[in-house]
């Protein structure tokens, strides 16, 4: 895998609880693929990944595929998050992938989708997010 602005970013405690790692990323197509781990603490009462929790994952997969496309220079903050559930969730790893499909001057939009580990397509997402200069973003 390549290096990628998120190398020398601090994960941020929700990243940490959702067990967040990168994958691979190809930041000059705005592509990321990000892996979590879907916890049995993350379940509603019928077992599965409780749905707030697959946003919220989508929602850290599509962001850091802005953050790399731009070598750092931009964070998002999403202005609006449009969700498919297609799949229950079961505990384990489930994959993000992410793609930029605009990158405006003030505005992205990005494509997200979660993946069970035996590829069973989860949920998909797209995103409006109003970009922001990271220095003046995380402190």
């Amino acid at each position: 895998m390549i290096a990628t602005a998120l190398d020398t970013l601090v994960a941020p405690p929700s990243s940490k609880l959702l067990g967040w790692y990168l994958i691979d990323a190809r930041p000059g197509d705005g592509w990321v693929r990000i892996g979590f781990d879907g916890k049995k603490d993350f379940c509603n009462p019928a077992g599965f990944v409780q749905g707030g929790i697959l946003s919220a994952m989508l929602d850290d997969t599509m962001g850091p595929a802005v953050f790399v496309m731009t070598d750092g220079r931009l964070y998002t903050a999403t202005v609006t998050m449009t969700i498919n559930f297609l799949a229950p969730a079961r505990p384990g790893p489930i994959t993000g992938e992410a793609t930029v499909t605009q990158l405006g001057k003030t505005i992205a939009f990005v494509e997200g989708r979660l993946t069970a580990e035996d590829g069973t397509l989860l949920a998909t997402a797209t995103t409006s997010a109003r970009l922001v200069e990271t220095a003046k973003a995380i402190r």
